[in-house]
């Protein structure tokens, strides 16, 4: 049993090394939010990865603070807790908010591992020891470099690229890309972009024998994928529309997708990712670990949760050094090859008081 002395919420901004654009906007920081647990003299760590504006999910950061802050915090701190499922049932009250349940979430694993003196991986039942790990690459200013950035993660050894697409940089794009460097593995990301009206454009891209197509309709859809996914025959994978385990049930049951991309910061957590694993799993239905430009803190969490022997397609790990300047841990992430290692604890990354106190924006203690 945990009892939980005392919770810090703290916002903090990442600046990164280059501004990162998709079909909902660009940014050049990362503003996300981390929740420290502590219990009779351990430590346990959480992330929730948010970004700075409501143009993903409708949660942001400032939002994730507050519910953290004035909701969930109160509701778990001097109060002793058997298991995960004890400690979530404290803040079920709590609709939605999926970003702060992953913080706080994480942070009570992180704990928990500890407490039992093993490791996550071990402890949700993961059986890999490494992930293979795909490259994301934004939207570029040009052909050029888009196929230079592709040249040099394949180079890197990179087992997939991602590519984000919007109206008017798809077809274009892809078709360079197949042209230099021929049948790599191949996706495309169209970040609820696009609407019926581009059937068209949607439909031409089965040409190129991409690996899916990842949420190009609306992220709260799940009715015209459904539909979309009878008349293209590339794989549509759903990102946005799947919060939940019942999210994927009914999009599941509607023939909505064919892949389900799996992110522990939007489903609100471990458990839940666990649980969309077991129906995929169930269902044959593939999933694989996308990533939300998680510190390394957040990423330990996502390696965990890809351990899972469901997850038989590359993540989005990509290491802390391609996206930010200073990562919150010492050792960050690293991807060798096309492989990260899952760690056996968050220690093996050794995290970085200092440098959360000074990318600290708000904090609160309770």
């Amino acid at each position: 049993m945990l009892k939980i002395d005392r919770i810090e919420i703290i916002r903090f901004e990442l600046p990164l090394t280059h501004s990162f654009t998709t079909a909902f906007g660009t940014i050049d920081k990362k503003s996300s939010v981390l929740v420290r647990l502590h219990s009779n003299g351990l430590v346990g760590y959480g992330e929730g990865s948010t970004l700075s504006a409501p143009i993903y999910v409708p949660e942001y950061d400032h939002e994730t603070f507050e519910v953290l802050r004035r909701f969930i915090a109160p509701a778990l701190v001097k109060k002793a807790f058997e298991s995960s499922e004890d400690f979530l049932a404290a803040f079920a009250f709590v609709r939605g908010h999926n970003f702060a349940r992953t913080a706080i979430e994480c942070a009570f694993w992180d704990l928990w591992a500890q407490s039992q003196g093993g490791n996550l991986r071990e402890l949700i039942g993961g059986t890999h020891l490494k992930v293979e790990v795909g490259e994301s690459l934004g939207i570029k200013s040009s052909i050029d470099e888009l196929l230079g950035e592709v040249a040099l993660r394949l180079k890197e050894g990179y087992k997939r690229i991602k590519v984000k697409i919007k109206p008017g940089w798809d077809l274009e794009p892809v078709r360079e890309i197949r042209r230099a460097f021929g049948n790599i593995p191949l996706m495309v990301d169209g970040n609820s972009g696009y609407t019926t009206a581009h059937l068209p454009v949607l439909k031409a891209l089965d040409e190129f024998g991409l690996m899916m197509i990842e949420q190009p309709l609306a992220y709260d859809d799940i009715i015209d994928h459904a539909e979309l996914q009878r008349q293209i025959s590339t794989p549509v994978c759903l990102d946005e529309s799947i919060l939940s385990a019942e999210d994927a049930r009914r999009a599941l049951a509607i023939g909505a997708c064919k892949i389900i991309n799996i992110k522990p910061g939007r489903v609100g957590g471990v458990l839940e990712s666990k649980k969309i694993h077991d129906l995929c799993v169930a269902n044959g239905v593939p999933v694989w670990c996308g990533g939300m430009l998680e510190s390394s803190i957040g990423r330990f969490f996502n390696l965990c949760v890809a351990s899972l022997p469901g997850f038989t397609l590359p993540a989005d790990m990509s290491p802390s050094r391609i996206f930010f300047k200073e990562d919150l841990v010492r050792r960050p992430l690293d991807v060798i090859a096309g492989l990260a290692d899952v760690p056996s604890s968050m220690e093996e990354y050794s995290v970085d008081s200092e440098k959360i106190d000074y990318y600290a924006r708000e904090r609160c203690v309770l």
